[in-house]
C-alpha cells in the first residue's frame, strides 16, 4: 500500500472536526463532540472564542510576520507582560513546547559554560516524562516508545524516578547543571510532584548552584488554577517552558528565564524564523487579556475542584472500573483498574458517547476541558463517561 500524503505517524481516529464551538467540537458528517480534551491542554479558552478570534483576524490583516532582524514591539509587549505576571526577567519565544525545551537546554549549558564551568552539562531528568520529540527531547526521557530507531541519543542527561528527592539528589555530581522536571507530568500519568520533591529540588539548586528547569508547557497558563503550577509550590524556577494554553491554539511557546540563568543567551547563542511574529504575539496577548481578568483562575479552581468532586461521585458506581482519580484544577486524570485498558476506554469514549478525552501512562486517561467551562458541561460529561462506563467491555485476551 503507497504511503499516504500525510505522513503515517498518527494512529488517527474516525473523528475528522471541521468546526469548533465553546467546548464543542462538530465533525464533517455534523456530529457533536464534548471536548474534554482541548488538543491536549491547548484550547484553554475552548474554539472560536471572540476575543482571540477578533485579535488574529485584525493581526492578519495588519501584519503577520518580519524577520527577528528588526525590533518587535508586539514581542517586547507580550514578554513584558509575562515577566510581570512569572519569576522571570526575559522570554524567547518558540513556535512550539519542544523548542522551548531545547531553548531551555541550551540556556543551562551556556549558563555554566560562561560561568567556566564547561563541565556542568548534564540535567537530572526523570522517568515517564515527556518534553516532546525532538532528538534533545527524547533523550531527556527514558521511555522506549520515544526513543526506540532513534539511536544514539545526545549525552548529558540522566533519570530518576518522579517524586524520588533522594534518588535526584544522589545523581547530582560534578557535571550537573540542574533538573528538568514537569511540575505535573501530563503524558506520564498525570502524577503532580509532591510539596517535598519540588521543594527539595529547589532547595538542592541553590546549595550547589545548579538551576531548576520547569517543564510547564501543558500544566502551565491556568491549567491548574494558577497562572503557573510552581505557584502551588512557594518556589521559582530558574527556567520554565511554556506552550499549549499560552496560544490557545495558534502555535506559540516560550522559554522563560531569571535574568542570571539567561546570562549566557547573548547575540548569536538561539534564534527562531518565526518564533515571536507579530501574528503569535496578538494572539498571546488576547489569552492574557481574558486569563488576567478578575475571577479568571479563581473559575478554574473552582471548575477543577467540581469537576474532582463530580468525578469522586461516580467512581464508587463503576469501582469495578476505576481507581484513583489524579491532578490538580481542571488537569485531571482517572486511573483504571483493569490493566491496559484506558485506551481502549478513551476510544469507547469518543466513538459511542461523543466525549473526547486523552489517554496517559499508567494506564490513565486525561481529562483536560477548556478552561472557560462551566456547571452544565462538567454535568454533561460525567453523564457521558457514566453511560461509557455501564456499557464498556474490556478487550479480552484471547
Amino acid at each position: 500500500m503507497p504511503i499516504t500524503p500525510l505522513m503515517p505517524v498518527y494512529p488517527r481516529c474516525g473523528v475528522r472536526p471541521v468546526r469548533g464551538e465553546g467546548v464543542y467540537l462538530y465533525g464533517e458528517r455534523g456530529e457533536q463532540y464534548l471536548d474534554f480534551a482541548a488538543g491536549i491542554a491547548v484550547n484553554a479558552l475552548g474554539h472560536g472564542h471572540p476575543h482571540l478570534t477578533k485579535a488574529i483576524q485584525e493581526q492578519a490583516a495588519t501584519l503577520m510576520h518580519v524577520s527577528n532582524l528588526y525590533g518587535s514591539p508586539q514581542g517586547e509587549a507580550l514578554a513584558q507582560r509575562i515577566v510581570d505576571n512569572s519569576f522571570a526577567d526575559t522570554v524567547f519565544f518558540t513556535n512550539s513546547g519542544v523548542e522551548a525545551i531545547e531553548c531551555a537546554i541550551k540556556t543551562a549549558r551556556r549558563y555554566h559554560y560562561v560561568n567556566g564551568n564547561p563541565q556542568r552539562h548534564k540535567l537530572i531528568t526523570f522517568k515517564n516524562a515527556f518534553h516532546g520529540r525532538s532528538i534533545g527531547a527524547i533523550s531527556a526521557t527514558d521511555q522506549p516508545k520515544m526513543r526506540d530507531g532513534f539511536e544514539p541519543l545526545l549525552p548529558g542527561f540522566d533519570y530518576v524516578k518522579f517524586n524520588d528527592l533522594e534518588g535526584a539528589l544522589a545523581k547530582i555530581d560534578d557535571e550537573t547543571a540542574g533538573f528538568l522536571v514537569e511540575t505535573v507530568q501530563g503524558e506520564g500519568g498525570m502524577t503532580a510532584g509532591t510539596p517535598e520533591f519540588i521543594q527539595g529540588l529547589r532547595k538542592a539548586c541553590d546549595e550547589h548552584g545548579l538551576l531548576l528547569i520547569l517543564d510547564e508547557i501543558q500544566c502551565g497558563y491556568g491549567r491548574t488554577g494558577k497562572m503557573w503550577a510552581y505557584e502551588h509550590y512557594g518556589i521559582t524556577p530558574d527556567i520554565l517552558t511554556a506552550a499549549k494554553g499560552i496560544g490557545g491554539g495558534f502555535p506559540l511557546g516560550a522559554c522563560l528565564a531569571t535574568e542570571e540563568a539567561a546570562k549566557g543567551m547573548v547575540i548569536g547563542t538561539h534564534g527562531s524564523t518565526y518564533g515571536g511574529n507579530p501574528l503569535g504575539m496578538a494572539a498571546g496577548q488576547a489569552i492574557l487579556d481574558v486569563m488576567l481578568e478578575d475571577g479568571f483562575f479563581e473559575h478554574v479552581t473552582r471548575m477543577g475542584e467540581r469537576l474532582r468532586q463530580a468525578f469522586e461521585q461516580m467512581i464508587p458506581n463503576h469501582d469495578h472500573l476505576f481507581e484513583e482519580i489524579r491532578g490538580k484544577g481542571l488537569m485531571l486524570g482517572i486511573k483504571m483498574k483493569e490493566p491496559a485498558v484506558s485506551r481502549d476506554f478513551v476510544a469507547h469514549l469518543r466513538d459511542n458517547h461523543g466525549l473526547l478525552t486523552v489517554a496517559a501512562g499508567e494506564n490513565v486517561f486525561r481529562v483536560l476541558p477548556p478552561l472557560i467551562i462551566d456547571e452544565s458541561h462538567i454535568a454533561e460529561c460525567v453523564e457521558r463517561l457514566s453511560e461509557g462506563a455501564r456499557s464498556f467491555a474490556p478487550p479480552s485476551d484471547d
